[in-house]
């Protein structure tokens, strides 16, 4: 059920019902019910099916252009990824049911027959420990074990509900995983004491639970209601233009149409900077140069990139962003990153930016030099290090911050509010999402990604190789999309120029001052009330 819940299908009440099974068998099952187990399995239904984009990665490498069959080896390696991402992100479903099975258990006479005030308590202090135990699993998912991996958290299952996300500001995209899991646990503490009652193995009636739930509910509603409706103050104006080249990665990496992209990247952007107002900020993606930016591109008939920049920047008054590989040395090897590159006027001037969070198994190979994982160091196709700098990159025309997230990073929101400061910036986001073929994989990317935007209060544009390209408000609100006007479909070459409304005084939200706070209140509660229960269970020496 939760699959559904998601993009492609992005069926929001979902994400409000799906846990009423497992609760059944958590909570109401008879006999020694494994709580890991149960919810292992629940995530690995889950996540098996909404990560199977991952195993085009594997493909991509041996060849592939779409789904067509590439091998025995690239398929296999591709499923294989597929199957061991899935069972790892599930131990954190099994976590959650083991927790909520023996800490958050109802006790059935107190829910059932005991006085009102009695039953509304034991009903609220599960949900909120179950709710609270969702948060934490979650956090613990983002952060721990090779830098973290948190797609596709229950609240960014809510990413078309304009009103609720708006939270995400005070709690961050985790902390809104909260209030699905406490409607689905009052609701089924709610629905089973009715059900006793009308067996005749009940005498409470109350639903002061539930109503005290939704009181919640819709005061997050009512917040979000407050912040989509507040009028707009003083904002700075920023002129953007959005490059998709659209090369698949196959093309990338053979190298077969490098003089076509530089070609095509040149041609886009003089369209928009000669003869008229140029924009301000030309953006092109992640990879956009088919060699690294110190490297010697000219001895197969490439331009020499000095000469490249020079030109291009000379056809106007605006300034030029591109994703790049950088090495310390002409030739690729140790030491590289994945950067990108803000340009204005020429190319000597210029401000760089090192990738902090690096992909592990796709842009670094965690304990490689230690088997097994030393084997995997062949198939690899980048080792790079990571940046450590979080200073923001300046625009200085007008003169706006910019919140450079590379690929993945626009998901990871502890890592975005570092680069935040008081003062007038936009987040700009690189990517390319050709590894994972015509999948949902770039959708996925999207909806996780706009909720940086909500938590930090900061407008975003995403520029990307192959989609989606888009504009984002503060309020996570999808502006504008390249897409083909026919089809809809977001695998186009193309340019999406916009005007980036940024705010002239932004907000410092809660979430970027103090990033995760809320998941880490959950897990002291989870924490404390496991102590708790430990003491009151310990026998009495006399």
């Amino acid at each position: 059920m939760l699959v559904l819940g998601f993009p492609r299908w992005n069926q929001e009440w979902v994400i409000w019902l799906w846990l009423l099974p497992l609760l059944a068998l958590l909570w109401d099952g008879e006999g020694a019910v494994s709580g890991f187990k149960s919810g292992y399995l629940a995530g690995l239904a889950f996540f098996l099916p909404n990560l199977a984009w991952v195993r085009h990665s594997s493909r991509v490498m041996a060849g592939a252009v779409d789904h067509s069959w590439v091998g025995i080896g690239p398929e296999l390696m591709g499923a294989g990824a597929v199957i061991g991402l899935s069972g790892y992100c599930a131990l954190y479903f099994g976590l959650w049911g083991w927790f909520v099975r023996r800490f958050a258990l109802p006790e059935k006479h107190r829910l059932t027959r005991g006085s009102w005030q009695e039953s509304t308590w034991e009903s609220l202090r599960c949900s909120v420990l179950a709710a609270s135990a969702w948060v934490v699993c979650e956090w613990l998912r983002s952060t721990t074990v090779f830098t973290g991996f948190g797609w596709n958290g229950l609240g960014v299952g809510l990413h078309q509900n304009r009103v609720l996300i708006q939270g995400a500001d005070l709690v961050g995209v985790m902390g809104l995983s909260f209030l699905p899991v406490l409607v689905a646990c009052t609701g089924w503490n709610t629905l089973r004491r009715q059900v006793a009652v009308y067996q005749g193995k009940g005498s409470c009636r109350t639903r002061l639970d539930l109503t005290l739930v939704l009181v919640v509910l819709l005061a997050a509603a009512f917040y979000g209601v407050l912040k989509v409706t507040r009028p707009q103050g003083d904002v700075v104006e920023v002129q953007t233009l959005l490059v998709q080249p659209n090369v698949s990665q196959v093309d990338a990496w053979s190298g077969r149409m490098a003089p076509q992209v530089y070609e095509r990247l040149k041609t886009f952007t003089k369209l928009y900077v000669e003869g008229g107002e140029p924009p301000d900020l030309v953006i092109w993606p992640e990879s956009a140069l088919p060699v690294h930016l110190h490297g010697q591109g000219e001895r197969w008939g490439l331009p020499r990139h000095e000469d490249f920049f020079n030109d291009l920047l000379a056809a106007g008054d605006f300034s030029l962003m591109t994703g790049t590989e950088i090495y310390p040395t002409s030739e690729p090897g140790p030491g590289g990153h994945v950067s990108t590159v803000l340009f204005r006027g020429s190319y000597g001037h210029r401000q760089e930016h090192h990738k902090v969070h690096l992909v592990p198994f796709g842009e670094y190979l965690p304990f490689g030099d230690h088997p097994p994982f030393s084997l995997l160091r062949s198939v690899i196709p980048g080792d790079f290090d990571a940046g450590t700098s979080t200073d923001p990159l300046k625009l200085e025309k007008p003169q706006v911050g910019i919140i450079p997230l590379i690929c993945f990073e626009d998901t990871v929101g502890r890592l975005a509010r570092r680069f935040v400061r008081p003062e007038p910036q936009m987040i700009v986001n690189l990517t390319n999402d050709g590894w994972f073929l015509q999948s949902e994989q770039m959708e996925v990317h999207a909806a996780n990604a706009r909720f940086r935007a909500i938590e930090l209060r900061r407008p975003m544009v995403r520029a990307t190789n192959t989609g989606v390209t888009c504009f984002i408000d503060t309020l996570g609100t999808l502006t504008q999309k390249l897409a083909d006007p026919e089809t809809g479909s977001t695998l186009i070459e193309g340019c999406l120029p916009g005007t980036v409304l940024v705010p002239g005084q932004p907000e410092m939200t809660l979430y970027a001052r103090f990033g995760d706070w809320f998941a880490l209140c959950c897990l002291g509660l989870c924490a404390v009330w496991v102590l708790f229960k430990k003491m009151i269970s310990r026998p009495c020496l006399h």
